[in-house]
């Protein structure tokens, strides 16, 4: 704790120092518009500051000959980057008056893939708006005393600070555009290498690592740190991709200092483009944007077109039957995870909100994919976290611990472990984050994970536990029939009037012009307009034959309503008698209530008919029997009722869900009625000693 607390006290005093600095610009910027500035001068100091012992060699080097290959400037600068002016924040200053153009000179004189960084930034012109606001020279002397060398400040404390002002300029964000806070990272890194990592020490390893929504490249830096840590003689390559473009350009700059491959960390939409089509990871840590559409008016342009594209793909990152919900793109994401892993020993944590535990309906696709990923057995573990730990939203989140190759110990089987109650109370909240996991409770945590044992925190489950079935259960048609006005005035509305005559649709089409509609749009208009007259026709037959008493003969009855609907003249929609016999048919219905004392019907051959107005859904695990599940469930109540397996090509009724928080469900019992009443006499008689 110590350590987090240490952090805690760093980050605030280099935060506050940043925020001093932001309100200089007051006037110049709006306060949501401070980020414009303050983003690129942190990362333009923190690079300063990081090439400050190498600056003179790489200088002299420039200043003998400007055409030093790249490959020299960057050994020399001991980094991925350089930067080629004698030029520092400090020395801008004692040219005042020359200063807006200096520290252009200065900015270009970095290596291309830093200029990179400061171009998406517009940095050149918030330096334009700076010095026309009389702003330049206050901020770049405030940020030539900050102290940002990584020697003093390290990567974590850094991600703190970065993610810190961006969320405080951004406080209209969504829950779902937050930063994962730091111990929250080393919980995910280290339950990523938990398991299934033995081999990562052995020397000369290449360890591929990706993050595919990276934001400031926070699990990414933290995952190289506890590689490094822990097999020492690997080659670690990180890969990342992020569609923010100051996000994007704060992760590039820590990967640089880190001497990291710019080329690894894509500006792009993860959504839109896997920018790594042929590498696959052996370790993917994510937390994408929770609640963030992928489809309809909220998605960002193009994307809902390239993920249904992708989709329809033979080998395509999602699956056709596996789209959710347009409004939420954080199961695609998880597709997204499987597909990148390494087939043979791929590893992923992915941080979720609640909903793709459980939303969706049985064919959605939600469902379908916990239904994918549960049948080719990729869940390790899902790790239940407190609410407010994240800086923008206060929701509780999950840890989904993945892998492409289980133990044998785990295979077939998820483990749930409940970490809600792990937390201690922040001296100081941050937006939105009150709490934090200490260092022992991570190491709680990740032992109850390798333990891989049932206890009060941990279950563990077969698979089949959270794939169910969705199975019809009906009642045999027992129906009593009468002619009434009430019935009439329901078969007046609704379906029945939609099918026969639609008059919607018939007005839509009488409002175009004769010249802009197709042959088959007239006949349709044509058709609508005759079935007008015809369908009240039958109403007003119907209310002419109202009836006193009830029938339980349905062929009696049957022949009634035909003889009564005989009048009816043909017309284009119901014309042939099939379609006739439809209609009457729907009329018969609509004229009837369930009645059990009415004659069960059947078939030609001698089996029942059942009434599809008594249909129920029954959701049964797979590890059930349905009759055994009826037993219990169903038959006590409904003796008669008959269930049906209604699954085919066309109808999805397996699906999944992962009710995480029932396995941890404890019964309180509620107080007593006189414990309760003893309560309110005592707060009654307080409140009358106050009243005195």
């Amino acid at each position: 704790m110590g350590a987090i607390v240490s952090y805690q006290t760093d980050v605030k005093r280099q935060i506050d120092t940043v925020f001093s600095i932001a309100n200089t610009l007051r006037g110049t910027y709006q306060p949501d518009k401070y980020r414009d500035v303050i983003i690129p001068m942190v990362i333009l100091r923190r690079l300063e500051c990081a090439l400050t012992a190498t600056k003179d060699d790489v200088c002299a080097a420039y200043e003998k000959n400007a055409s030093t290959p790249e490959a020299v400037l960057k050994r020399k600068s001991g980094y991925a980057f350089y930067n080629t002016s004698r030029y520092t924040l400090s020395k801008l200053l004692a040219d005042a008056p020359n200063l807006k153009k200096n520290i252009k000179t200065y900015v270009n004189a970095f290596s291309p893939n830093i200029k990179e960084i400061f171009s998406d930034l517009d940095f050149e012109k918030n330096v334009d708006k700076m010095a026309k606001g009389s702003k330049l020279t206050g901020v770049v002397r405030k940020f030539s005393e900050l102290d940002l060398n990584p020697e003093h400040v390290n990567n974590v404390a850094m991600g703190y600070m970065f993610e810190e002002v961006i969320r405080r300029f951004s406080e209209n964000a969504e829950a779902g555009d937050h930063y994962t806070p730091r111990e929250v990272v080393r919980l995910v890194t280290k339950l990523a290498l938990a398991e299934g990592c033995e081999d990562l020490a052995e020397p000369g390893k290449v360890i591929k690592v990706g993050d595919f929504a990276c934001g400031t490249g926070g699990m990414l830096s933290v995952a190289k740190e506890q590689l490094e840590e822990t097999c020492p003689s690997a080659t670690i390559y990180l890969y990342g991709q992020e569609v923010v473009p100051d996000t994007h350009a704060v992760a590039l700059a820590d990967m640089l200092i880190k001497g990291q491959r710019a080329e690894n960390i894509k500006l792009a939409d993860t959504m839109k483009e896997d920018c790594f089509p042929t590498e696959r990871m052996r370790l993917v840590l994510m937390n994408p944007p929770f609640g963030q559409a992928w489809g309809g008016n909220d998605a960002a342009d193009g994307v809902e077109k390239a993920v249904i594209a992708e989709s329809k793909k033979l080998d395509g990152r999602f699956g056709e039957n596996r789209l959710p919900a347009k409004s939420d793109m954080q199961l695609l994401f998880m597709q997204h995870v499987i597909h990148k892993l390494d087939p043979d020993a791929g590893r992923a944590c992915v941080i979720s909100n609640g909903s793709p535990l459980f939303s969706g309906g049985t064919s959605s696709g939600e469902s379908q994919t916990r239904r994918w990923l549960l049948e080719n057995d990729y869940i390790e573990a899902i790790v239940g976290l407190p609410c407010d730990l994240f800086y923008n939203t206060g929701i509780g989140i999950y840890i989904w611990v993945l892998s492409k190759n289980k133990s044998e110990r785990r295979r077939g089987k998820v483990q749930l472990i409940d970490a809600t109650g792990m937390w201690e109370k922040m001296r100081k909240s941050l937006g939105n984050k009150r709490k934090i996991v200490s260092d022992s409770q991570i190491e709680e945590i990740v032992e109850v994970y390798k333990s891989f044992k049932e206890g009060e925190l941990s279950h563990i489950l077969p698979c089949e536990e959270f794939l169910y079935k969705e199975y019809a259960v009906r009642q045999p048609l027992q129906r009593s029939y009468q002619i009434t006005d009430e019935r009439i005035d329901a078969l007046s509305q609704g379906k029945f009037k939609e099918d026969f005559h639609n008059p919607a649709k018939a007005e839509e089409l009488s409002l175009i012009d004769d010249a802009d509609l197709t042959e088959k749009q007239k006949k349709q208009r044509d058709s609508l307009a005759e079935a007008e007259p015809v369908f009240e026709q039958m109403l007003s037959l119907l209310r002419e034959n109202v009836m006193e008493e009830e029938t339980l003969d349905w062929e009696g009855f049957s022949k009634k309503v035909k003889g009564i609907l005989a009048e009816l003249p043909d017309y284009k929609v119901k014309e042939t008698p099939a379609q006739r016999k439809a209609v009457i048919d729907k009329v018969v219905d609509a004229m009837s209530v369930m009645d059990k004392r009415a004659p069960i019907r059947h078939k030609r051959d001698g089996s029942i008919v059942y009434d599809d107005a008594t249909k129920d859904v029954e959701i049964v695990k797979l590890s059930e029997n349905v009759e055994d599940y009826c037993e219990r469930e169903v038959y006590p109540y409904v003796p008669d009722a008959q269930w049906f397996d209604e699954e085919d090509e066309k109808h999805v009724k397996t699906g999944a869900e992962i009710p995480f928080t029932r396995y941890f469900y404890k019964y309180e019992e509620p107080e007593s009625s006189e414990k309760l009443l003893e309560e309110f006499n005592e707060l009654e008689h307080q409140l009358r000693e106050l009243m005195n």
